[in-house]
């Protein structure tokens, strides 16, 4: 179960306390005032450790930035920017304060990229090229190519050559001619005309670490501030040289103090997690069953007698102790089939974020319980009623690597993950799960973000969640939130989209929806052949629009390509949320549909391609790239194209965005399978949206099947 919204502060919040969790000291490069690794304003060389995900904010001067950025690969990095620089029209007549003018404090949002071409060695340095604010209106825009080489451990020194802003202080030349930032500009597109040209200038910079806690750092920044410094006189730029002290309370966190431009003080605060830290926060987790060793055939025939399987309640009564071992570690017996020889069990997990821990704990209870003549087991999960792939393993490898060193990676030779297929026996299903209820209350926090007027809004509420379960796949599920403080309702400025409002009156929702029915749906997964599987849901699929979902997904279990469709009719709700649709001119239903592709590349990373039509009537392709940990956190960004103009778009210019989903348990400090989602678009706009259904196809198969298995099969022996 997911939190679909996007708190920005939740999010910083979030990050902030993962980030305190002490772990392993050692030295990482820090971080500068544009949350990249870097100097004090100027960039450095160095990358941080794959998969690290930072927050920053910081400022100086009237100029605060707050960042979010991730070490992509070893090499590869990015980062999403949102600047405010106040007094933007102090300077200007009352008669230009208009457009962006209009604002006492000028808003901007900005997306980087760098890559680190070489890595230091021993006589050579690190070397990166980095393309600052390539997507956004450019008041932040600059290249740059940078050295940095270590003389000691702790003694650095970092230069480089910087275009764009970093090219306007002390410049050396120029490569011919660049485009001068437009503040009025809609943005949001690439802009390549600009890469690496106009004037260039040299910076430099030192930075020394005495301890693992302490770092001083002096630079020359090739910065000029012409922008704020010079005719918007937000401050005065006196000089290139900037100075800062910073300390780390732990290596998650990083605090510094500086003086810059020879006319300010800064401050900035950065916070860094790895993804892969799943250790470092002390899990409380009751202990899997041992592993119970059948006796010898020799010693004791008569144990592995095959003649129990012919007593007509052994099903019920083996099924029945296996529940006893697995209800503390939240997996339900879904069915269960029996030969004398060997076993299929199947599952449904309400716990572990990790399925091949589950799987594992399973494997353990059918080795506790099932008789000595058992040397099979065939462990299926179960989705939504939906069997998703079969685990099969020897019962005499798990008695054999139970306690061998590294025991996961030796016994996944051994096992094999396969389609479903027929099940072995007879399955006897397990009468008391179906129908079945539960329920759970929640808070949430919803947010309204980059707002030129108002940049943070929030909600604060309660959410009431239930789901009856009626029969295998007949899923009937709800929600209801109940606000209790926020100003979301304050953001009713009319939209000026020249296309179907589709998404743009979000905030007349949040106005007139204090107590709204979120979701209210009848859903069907099945399974209609092998590596085949379907969704149809009905009702009120989100707070926007009810309608009818349909979806159909080909997914072989251990490949790395799937295919799918899905086709959407949506009608858009009445702004109070309760029953009913809006009516006369206000009514607006579409037809949507896609066709979708997704690959997965290994090493954590999936690429998803859907084309088709948006709820806006607009027809063009998403492309979605995403990285998912073994502990369950995942980092994506996405962008979508199609035939709508940059102008009728807006601002923007097209959809895109940056996704992060962190699973609780790091948080919680107990497994469990809820995770908090976060979707960060620069804007909401009505080009590129499609319909927010909850129960997708892909991603609730994702963990369950070969491939998922294996990134998580660490955890089966826990």
């Amino acid at each position: 179960m997911t939190n679909p919204h996007s708190p920005w502060p939740g999010l910083l919040a979030g990050v902030a306390l993962l980030a305190a969790v002490p772990g392993a000291a050692q030295t990482r490069p820090t971080l500068n005032f544009y949350g990249a690794s870097g100097l004090i304003d100027m960039p450095s060389a160095e990358a941080q450790r794959d998969g690290v995900l930072t927050a920053s904010t910081s400022f100086f001067g009237g100029i605060g930035r707050t960042t979010l950025g991730f070490q992509i690969t070893p090499r590869l990095s990015a980062s999403f920017r949102y600047a405010g620089i106040r007094d933007w029209n102090a300077t200007l007549p009352e008669a230009e304060r208009t457009g962006v003018n209009a604002f006492d404090t000028y808003y901007d949002r900005s997306f980087d990229l760098r890559y680190q071409i070489l890595s230091e060695g021993r006589y050579r340095p690190a070397l990166a090229v980095g393309l600052q604010d390539f997507i956004g209106t450019g008041v932040l825009s600059g290249e740059y190519i940078v050295a940095t080489k270590h003389l000691t451990r702790e003694l650095a020194l970092t230069a480089g050559l910087g275009w764009g802003r970093l090219g306007s202080e002390g410049d050396i030349g120029r490569f011919g001619d660049r485009p001068a930032f437009i503040p009025d500009s809609t943005g949001g597109e690439i802009n390549a005309d600009q890469w690496f040209r106009g004037r260039y200038a040299p910076f430099a910079g030192i930075e020394w670490q005495p301890s693992q806690r302490w770092a001083l750092k002096a630079e020359y920044s090739s910065d000029a501030y012409e922008v704020e410094s010079g005719a918007r006189r937000v401050f005065e730029h006196r000089s290139p040289f900037n100075f800062g002290v910073e300390y780390r309370p732990n290596p998650g966190v990083q605090l510094g103090v500086y003086s810059l431009h020879g006319s300010e003080f800064g401050l900035a605060v950065h916070f860094l997690i790895d993804p892969r830290d799943r250790a470092s926060v002390g899990l409380v987790d009751d202990a899997p069953v041992p592993i119970r060793p059948r006796p010898p055939r020799a010693a004791n025939p008569g144990a592995w007698s095959p003649d129990w399987v012919g007593q007509p309640d052994a099903n019920r009564l083996l099924r029945g102790n296996m529940q006893k071992v697995l209800t503390d570690s939240g997996i339900h017996i879904e069915a269960l089939a029996l030969t004398s020889e060997a076993a299929e069990l199947r599952i449904r997990n309400t716990r572990h974020d990790a399925e091949a821990q589950a799987i594992g704990r399973t494997a353990r209870a059918m080795a506790w319980a099932l008789p000595a003549s058992v040397e099979r087991f065939e462990i299926v999960p179960v989705v939504n009623g939906v069997p998703t792939a079969r685990v099969v393993l020897r019962r005499a490898d798990l008695e054999r690597l139970e306690f061998a060193p590294d025991a996961a990676t030796a016994l996944r030779p051994q096992v094999a993950i396969t389609e479903v297929g027929p099940p072995l026996a007879p399955l006897q299903p397990d009468p008391a799960l179906y129908p079945g209820f539960s329920w759970s209350l929640s808070p949430y926090l919803r947010t309204s973000l980059f707002d030129p007027e108002e940049p943070l809004r929030a909600d604060l509420g309660l959410r009431l969640r239930g789901q009856y379960r009626v029969a295998p796949g007949l899923l009937l599920s709800g929600s209801v939130t109940q606000k209790l403080a926020g100003n979301i309702d304050e953001a009713q400025s009319s939209s000026n989209s020249v296309l179907p409002h589709v998404r743009s009156d979000t905030g007349r929702y949040s106005a007139e929806g204090e107590t709204a029915l979120e979701r209210l749906t009848a859903t069907w997964y099945a399974r209609p052949a092998d590596a085949l599987y379907s969704r149809v849901t009905l009702g009120y699929l989100e707070r926007m629009y009810g309608g009818a979902s349909a979806e159909l997904l080909w997914r072989p279990v251990n490949s790395r390509l799937a295919l799918g469709a899905e086709v959407n009719y949506a009608r858009k709700r009445g702004f109070d949320q309760r029953f009913g649709f809006l009516r006369g001119d206000a009514a607006y239903d579409v037809v949507t549909g896609h066709v979708s592709a997704y690959y997965d590349f290994g090493d954590e990373f999936t690429a998803q391609l859907d084309v088709g039509r948006y709820l806006a009537g607009d027809v063009g392709a998403t492309l979605s790239l995403s990285r998912q940990f073994a502990n369950g956190w995942k980092i994506g960004a996405f962008a979508t194209k199609t035939d709508v103009s940059a102008e009728d778009f807006g601002e923007g210019s097209f959809d895109k965005g940056i996704r992060l989903e962190i699973p609780l348990t790091v948080i919680l400090g107990q497994p469990t399978r809820q995770t908090s989602a976060y979707t960060l678009r620069p804007l909401t706009r009505d080009g590129g949206a499609r319909l927010a259904v909850e129960g997708r196809l892909y991603e609730m198969l994702q963990d369950h099947q070969g491939r998922g298995l294996d990134r998580q099969w660490g955890r089966f022996w826990k």
